[in-house]
């Protein structure tokens, strides 16, 4: 029976369930795809959303949204090396929640601000509003590894995969790493890791750090 085929692509947070493959060593082929692939017909009869990441099994099933995917690969890959107690679980599901519905979903304005609005003007309103509801929420992340220590949830999980993607995007802004220490360390740790660096390389991406 075949892998199933996990798509990524440079910069996204396809990221995450990739470094998660790496974390679990999985058994699971990551195919990166060149910016725009996702857009020509090959990749729309996977997804017709054109987006990544997604999980595709031998008999042609799609799974998307990087929650998802890493919900199946902890439970169906999940082994020695990663803890899947209860406890943790039910904190991993709410923080990888609150990272995909609420501080990525912010990133939409940053992203595609002329899906929010048609003039320019408005267009910088709108961003200008987006970088202050972002550092509400690296605030938010920065203050819970404050607590928390050198992972999101005290113990290495998913949530710190998805975290450094989070980490990588702020780059991207007018915002600094620099005013978020702890996040700051986080994403050097990260970087360290022999996992997220063969993540990188497998999603033609490099450390930041």
């Amino acid at each position: 029976m075949s892998n199933p085929i996990l798509y990524t692509m440079p910069g996204t947070c396809a990221l995450a369930p990739n470094i998660a493959v790496a974390w679990l060593n999985a058994p699971v082929t990551i195919q990166t795809l060149k910016r725009g692939d996702h857009k020509k017909e090959d990749y729309l009869s996977i997804n017709p959303r054109g987006k990544v990441p997604a999980l595709q099994f031998a008999d042609g099933d799609v799974l998307t949204e990087a929650a998802a995917i890493l919900a199946y690969l902890g439970a169906e890959y999940g082994k020695e090396g990663y803890a899947r107690d209860q406890k943790l679980g039910r904190k991993e599901a709410e923080a990888l929640s609150y990272m995909t519905s609420e501080v990525h979903a912010t990133y939409g304005p940053h992203f595609a601000a002329q899906t929010f609005a048609d003039s320019e003007s408005a267009q910088k309103e709108i961003k200008a509003k987006t970088y202050e509801k972002l550092a509400a929420h690296y605030e938010r992340l920065e203050r819970n590894l404050a607590a928390s220590g050198e992972w999101y949830l005290k113990d290495r999980s998913f949530a710190d995969a998805y975290l450094y993607v989070l980490t990588r995007w702020i780059e991207q802004t007018p915002l600094t790493i620099d005013n978020y220490p702890n996040l700051k360390k986080h994403r050097a740790r990260m970087e360290a890791d022999e996992g997220v660096r063969l993540a990188l390389q497998r999603q033609d991406m490099t450390p930041l750090s």
